[in-house]
């Protein structure tokens, strides 16, 4: 049954038009992502079929009595209204307290927030999820969300996609979070150039899809030209020799690919980054940090020791209020460990995107800006000017020339990162870089990233660019140690599942609420309960068994590194395989001793 019917829609801000006779259709059941570029038109379409946007001409059709629930990028609600009656809308505490489904929202939601605070006194993260969760509480038939996970963390996105596809309603979701879209979507609307295109399938299909309308296109484009010159050249020679068709068939997905490189050629990439930063970058020697300042707020390192080397591409995960951006903040020097101590290597060119956008000349132009810095830079193996990188990041012609003053956020945020690679650092620090940015420019910046020669380490709350970007995953998991995640996210949120992963505030007992405890355990010598004893000895074992892996790997490739000895090209790749599984070994072996160590006080 169709919820909502476009007929021949057209919509124009000024002179430019966004929706250009746009006719569709969305079904029951229907779970929709819509990408397309920033100021391309997705809110547009979005509001129009919602309801609250009237088109300049065109009809828009919903059926008898349907409830549709929006979520938008700014909510109303009134300051002193406490959270609790924002979400439950005056709903009796016996009544939700009974209904597990709005248990489960509360919990994954607003688990941090206390429910009889006002409004007033949230963050702008706070708001987002009070309204998320107001929404998710009501019954809908149409779900209609914009960017639902910006302030999420990594394992509440996990939860919101895992609910979203056992709702019954229909969903209609603008987002920027590719992992989030393939997760929820079994159709995808691109709007572009005025219209929407429709693909079958959420982000990856849609990707393929379009590769391979491209393809044909091209194919199509190929065989005009040829007819034209066969065109031409009878008109010149007489009668047409007899020549057969050309024939194009379409491959399948695994044929689109099948000649591309790897993303990065982590080799060559590893040399380069070994000859320009030397074997130390930063080393962390028996840290112990708080978030708040030496001996203030949470606790986040508790005596780690951890190596960041040369060439590493590191995602650093953990829930919000884990202390992520406060490592960022210890690498780049900014903040200093309460005891410990970091040593850097003496080739190291830092660069770091922090959250807070860095304060620019509102009177200079955007490649000004950028040429201040430098107008030339070396990536990779190519050099760029300032001008084409600006191109890449969806600076595109008179936008070059724009005024900082007049920027968004995002812009803004492009801008920044742009100023910092022209610097030419060899190390980068990048906390939530995708914020604010289209698909498009966060494609660019992946690919940009690839041909980036330097150590990188990043928090993003985008599972898909963390995983795209990074090679090996590190947690925080509250226990004041870096843990090394051979299995990434999955890995991550299977030990979350399992409580093995803490905030530092609620691992601190700062600011948590009162809850009776889940399961009391007894308490053991040293602090610690017969649960968390149980569960710190089958984390020795697990490490002891990585450990003894990695042993067996490091054995073959000596092996097969001396059978290689006159094949230089396979060597060296043997030998970057041999140093990262030995970066490894040596991450658990640590780890493994940490542990121990709180298993003997």
């Amino acid at each position: 049954m169709n919820l909502v019917n476009l007929e021949s829609v057209s919509h124009a801000f000024g002179p430019k038009p966004l929706l250009a006779d746009i006719s569709l259709g969305l079904e029951q059941g229907d779970r929709i992502g819509v990408v397309g570029r920033n100021g391309g038109g997705k809110t547009t379409l979005i509001s129009i079929i919602a309801g609250t946007l009237k088109p300049d001409s065109g009809r828009v059709t919903h059926t008898r009595g349907l409830r549709v629930g929006t979520l938008s990028q700014r909510d109303q609600f009134d300051p002193d209204t406490p959270v609790k009656d924002i979400v439950l809308a005056g709903r009796a505490e016996h009544e939700w307290a009974g209904d597990p489904a709005i248990r489960e929202i509360l919990a994954n939601l607003l688990g941090d927030i206390d429910l009889a605070a006002p409004a007033g006194a949230l963050s702008g993260g706070e708001r987002r999820r009070t309204a998320l969760a107001k929404l998710l509480v009501e019954e809908h038939d149409l779900l209609i969300l914009d960017e639902p996970t910006n302030h999420l963390d990594i394992e509440a996105i996990a939860w919101l996609a895992g609910h979203l596809v056992q709702r019954k309603s229909a969903l209609l979701v603008v987002t920027h979070d590719r992992w989030f879209l393939d997760a929820v979507s079994t159709r995808t609307w691109e709007v572009v150039d005025g219209s929407v295109e429709r693909y079958e399938g959420g982000y990856a299909a849609y990707v393929l899809a379009k590769a391979e309308r491209a393809r044909i296109a091209q194919a199509a484009e190929d065989r005009r030209q040829n007819l034209m010159r066969k065109e031409i050249a009878w008109l010149r020679r007489g009668p047409p020799a007899r020549t057969s068709k050309p024939k194009f068939r379409i491959n399948a997905a695994e044929a689109l690919i099948a000649n591309e490189p790897p993303p990065r050629e982590t080799v060559e990439l590893l040399n380069f980054a070994s000859a320009r930063l030397g074997k130390t970058v930063a080393d962390l020697e028996d840290v112990t940090l708080h978030a708040g300042g030496p001996g203030s707020g949470p606790l986040v390192l508790d005596r780690c020791t951890y190596q960041f080397g040369p060439g590493d591409r590191i995602g650093l995960i953990g829930v919000n209020g884990s202390g992520k951006s406060s490592v960022l903040r210890l690498l780049s020097g900014t903040v200093e460990p309460d005891s410990g101590r970091v040593v850097r290597g003496r080739t190291v060119r830092l660069a770091h995107l922090s959250q807070e956008l860095v304060e620019l000349d509102p009177t200079r132009r955007v490649l000004e800006t950028v040429e201040e810095i430098r107008k030339y830079v070396q990536v990779g193996k190519k050099e760029w000017s300032a001008s084409q990188l600006l191109e890449r990041l969806g600076f595109r012609g008179e936008a070059q020339w724009k005024v900082v003053g007049d920027l968004s956020g995002g812009e803004r945020r492009r801008l920044q990162f742009l100023r910092l690679i022209m610097d030419e650092p060899n190390v980068l620090l990048l906390d939530e870089p995708t914020n604010d940015l289209d698909i498009e420019t966060l494609t660019e910046l992946e690919d940009l990233l690839d041909a980036w020669p330097g150590t990188l380490v990043l928090v993003s709350h985008d599972r898909y660019f963390l995983e795209r970007v990074a090679d090996r995953c590190v947690a925080l998991l509250g226990d004041g140690t870096l843990s090394m995640l051979p299995g990434g996210v999955d890995e991550y949120l299977e030990r979350r599942a399992a409580g093995q992963a803490l905030s530092a505030r609620a691992a601190s007992g700062a600011g948590a609420p009162e809850q009776a405890p889940q399961d009391s355990q007894p308490v053991q010598a040293g602090g610690l309960s017969a649960k968390e004893l149980r569960e710190l000895q089958k984390e020795l074992n697990r490490l002891e068994r990585q450990i003894d892996k990695f042993g067996e790997r490091e054995a073959k490739l000596h092996a097969e590194m001396a059978e290689a000895a006159s094949d230089f090209e396979r060597l060296a790749k043997l030998d970057a395989e041999l140093r990262d599984i030995a970066a490894q070994k040596e991450a658990a072996e640590l780890e493994w001793m940490t542990l121990a160590e709180r298993l003997d006080q």
